[in-house]
């Protein structure tokens, strides 16, 4: 398992440049949004990375990773499911048609046709056991309490 892949694949967008829709009152666009905040500040992408590689089974080779899932792509699939509270089956149509949730995860131009098999996804996704989700929890809320005390000072 991967955390990222080290160099971006020609067409790629960084995920700091995913243009998501300020508009959209849908709550994908704000899950993404708060992903992609997750994403830009190194300090809690670092910390995120360092919760989500207790994913990986002891003897397991880090730098192999799982056939087509990197821990940032399990941490975005696990977080859509969880706060949209929908099935492997809705998953996986999100994983494979929606065009932003597709950049966010980091595919280019050139994996348009890379599909997210429903097996692939349910033993992936289930690897977000109820400890690595609350160490995860208590990153967020961190830095949310973090941001907030930012927004404070600049008034």
């Amino acid at each position: 398992m991967r955390a990222l892949k080290s160099e971006r694949q020609l067409g790629e967008i960084d995920i700091s440049q995913v243009k998501i829709d300020a508009k959209s009152r849908d709550d994908i666009p704000q899950i993404l949004r708060g992903l992609q905040y997750l994403y830009m500040d190194k300090d809690i992408r670092e910390k995120l990375f360092v919760a989500l590689e207790k994913l990986i089974p002891a003897g397991i080779d880090k730098s192999n990773g799982r056939p087509g899932m990197s821990l940032w792509r399990i941490f975005v699939l696990g977080v859509l499911r969880l706060d949209l509270n929908c099935d492997y089956d809705r998953l996986q149509e999100l994983a494979n048609q929606h065009k932003t949730i597709r950049e966010i995860l980091g595919h280019g131009l050139f994996e348009e046709d890379h599909y997210y098999e429903l097996q692939t996804l349910k033993d992936n996704v289930r690897l977000l056991t109820p400890e690595v989700l609350a160490e995860i929890n208590r990153v967020v809320v961190e830095s949310g309490h973090k941001l907030v005390k930012k927004k404070k000072r600049k008034r």
